[in-house]
């Protein structure tokens, strides 16, 4: 009987490590896209301080134009990916819980 509860007990400790990895991997890929975004978002100032420097040009005003309304995209899309993958923390984070509190 002692063997089936070690191996059981072995078994969630190996679960537990690999939900803990899995955690460990969200967690890295958030700060990533939220690095990804924050640089999107400096980008883009930095394009609208050149407009307005350059509005001269209007071809010129014209790609900074087409370059932030991409970075724009790009921003809202890693936005979005940052609200999916906290979605997913969280419930990873409540799997952990509810492990732990089963031992």
């Amino acid at each position: 009987m002692s063997n089936l509860e070690d191996s059981g007990g072995k078994t969630e400790k190996a679960a537990l490590r690999e939900l803990e990895r899995a955690v460990a991997g969200a967690l890295e890929r958030l700060r990533s896209l939220r690095a990804r975004a924050e640089e999107a978002e400096a980008r883009e100032r930095d394009l609208q301080e050149l407009l307005r420097r350059f509005t001269g040009d209007p071809e010129e005003a014209g790609r900074l134009l087409g370059r932030m309304r991409a970075l724009q995209a790009e921003n809202a899309d890693l936005r979005q990916r940052l609200d999916r993958g906290r979605e997913g923390v969280e419930r990873i984070l409540a799997r952990l819980r509810f492990l732990e509190e089963q031992r």
